[in-house]
């Protein structure tokens, strides 16, 4: 699964969120699985978008052909637009869904990592962090993606910023000591974004 990650600056909220309606069209092409954001909840004007495709070859054919059309009802809307591609590697949690519903809050890392530590980085993900989300009563689903260049992004959804607050509070230090995060990661970004029901196609 294709999973794309969208920030941009919007200058003219109105106005997006009106061409943001125009997305509806999504489900009827061939290989979209879902899409969905909010806005940042610490940057100002911010928007974030994720939209999930079985694979890059049914991304690529709906770029060629239908983006364009679907996109030019936002145009002059938003400035600096970041777009970033991964591909899934696996869930955090059982049984991820490209679904919004459920959720209040999406929180994502995306991390740079150095190379010879990429394979650390995955692993610890898998057997430090990954239990510790899903453990969590307030984390609904979430998954981990790729991108060359040893870039990742761990994306997952919360039932409310309060329930995201507690595990974050009780455990991130403890956590990051036990992964040996600081030795794998050569930057990272991420954002907590409050998800517009809105926009979930």
């Amino acid at each position: 699964m294709l999973v794309k990650w969208i920030r941009c600056t919007v200058v003219d909220r109105r106005g997006f969120e009106r061409g943001q309606r125009k997305w509806a069209g999504l489900p009827g092409e061939p290989g979209f699985r879902g899409q969905g954001g909010g806005w940042s909840r610490g940057k100002a004007g911010v928007a974030h978008l994720f939209s999930f495709w079985e694979s890059r070859a049914f991304y690529d054919s709906f770029m060629a052909r239908s983006h364009a059309r679907l996109a030019a009802a936002q145009s002059g809307t938003f400035k600096n637009p970041q777009v970033k591609l991964f591909e899934y590697r696996f869930d955090v949690k059982t049984g991820f869904e490209p679904r919004f519903t459920g959720a209040d809050l999406l929180r994502f890392a995306h991390c740079r990592v150095h190379e010879e530590r990429a394979e650390h980085f995955a692993l610890m993900q898998e057997k430090v962090w990954n239990p510790a989300m899903a453990g969590s009563p307030g984390m609904v689903r979430g998954l981990f993606a790729e991108a060359p260049g040893t870039e990742f992004l761990i994306l997952s959804l919360w039932e409310s910023a309060a329930e995201h607050g507690k595990y974050r509070t009780e455990r991130v230090e403890r956590l990051s000591l036990r992964a040996q995060t600081s030795a794998d990661i050569a930057a990272i970004d991420g954002d907590l974004v409050d998800l517009e029901p809105s926009w979930t196609v």
